[in-house]
């Protein structure tokens, strides 16, 4: 097993395990470095930088896979329907991108990250940058158009000053330990939530839950789409001959075991290959000799397309959220002055 494999288990053991005990001065360090750097903001020392347009960050206290971009990918798709025009900034994953660059869905993932890859895929413009103002600031000059920016994974760059702070937490896996990195998965203390906007729960459930008056707190669950063939566009899965043939289930995110549960659900019966988060395919992963067909999450199959093979099949997922709270990010926006 993988180091980072073994950390991740080691966040979410029910009790504290050599490794992540090890880890804990590292973790102390953490938080007083993370505190420090909240506070510099707080207190005025460093400054936020406003946006001609209002800023909607969606963000975990989490490290990893919780649902962050399938939430920012329902917000924009939801505020479009609204008449809004929305722009999406990220980082990109590793970080890598000093200098701000646009991201179209023909960019190879090693070089943009695969969740940009997927907010781009549904034709708001993304850019991504180490620098998520300087981000904003070009994807606002190329798209002057754009109402209002999402800054996808956002809640800890408080250098970008935002209107409305969304916190997305999976309650399948809670708070693991409940320790600050690198001895558990908080990016933050828990504390941190009391002071976002909403607080959402990604749920195992069908429906989303009621969110109350306020509709501070609420859930979103994974509505499944169609099947989508790598290789043919215009191929239609035959479920019947999956079900009586061997499966294989390919997941590199977050939370492998979601994905796995998910196909089970949809009456599958899947031989399942977990792989750690952000994971770079090749081809060798995907020999599968006796598999009739491999099934892969949306985030995999941007990887694995070059190499891809017509067995291979991926499950588009849509996040569900609660109307209220699409209603309260509305009110807020609407009411933001320009600076």
């Amino acid at each position: 097993m993988a180091f980072s494999d073994r950390l991740v288990a080691a966040w979410y053991a029910p009790r504290l395990t050599p490794l992540t005990a090890a880890l804990l001065p590292l973790s102390l360090l953490f938080r007083a470095v993370a505190a420090i750097r909240r506070w510099v903001y707080q207190a005025g020392i460093a400054q936020s930088a406003s946006l001609a347009v209002p800023v909607v960050v969606v963000g975990s206290i989490l490290a990893g896979g919780v649902g962050k971009t399938p939430l920012t990918r329902a917000l924009a798709a939801a505020l479009a329907r609204a008449a809004w025009r929305p722009g999406i900034v990220s980082r990109g994953y590793g970080g890598s991108n000093v200098v701000p660059r646009v991201v179209t869905p023909g960019d190879d993932p090693a070089a943009v990250g695969d969740e940009p890859l997927l907010l781009a895929a549904d034709a708001f413009p993304v850019w991504i940058g180490r620098d998520r103002v300087a981000a904003a600031r070009a994807l606002l000059a190329a798209h002057p158009e754009c109402d209002v920016i999402l800054a996808d994974d956002g809640l800890q760059h408080y250098a970008l000053r935002r209107e409305f702070e969304i916190a997305v937490i999976d309650d399948a896996r809670g708070f693991g330990n409940a320790r600050m990195l690198p001895a558990g998965p908080l990016r933050e203390p828990r504390s941190r939530l009391d002071r976002v906007d909403a607080l959402v729960r990604l749920t195992t459930g069908e429906e989303p839950l009621p969110s109350g008056d306020s509709g501070r707190e609420t859930a979103m669950t994974y509505e499944p789409l169609p099947w989508r063939n790598l290789t043919q566009e215009d191929a239609i899965a035959d479920a019947a001959a999956w079900r009586a043939g061997v499966l294989h289930a390919v997941a590199g995110i977050g939370n492998p075991a979601r994905f796995f549960v998910l196909v089970r659900r949809l009456g599958f019966d899947p031989v399942c290959h977990p792989f750690p988060d952000h994971y770079r395919y090749a081809r060798a992963d995907l020999v599968f000799p006796d598999a009739t067909a491999i099934l892969m999450t949306e985030k995999d199959a941007v990887k694995c397309a070059g190499f891809a093979d017509t067995r291979c099949w991926y499950l588009p997922v849509r996040a569900r959220i609660d109307p209220a709270l699409v209603a309260r990010v509305e009110r807020t926006i609407r009411g933001r002055q320009a600076p």
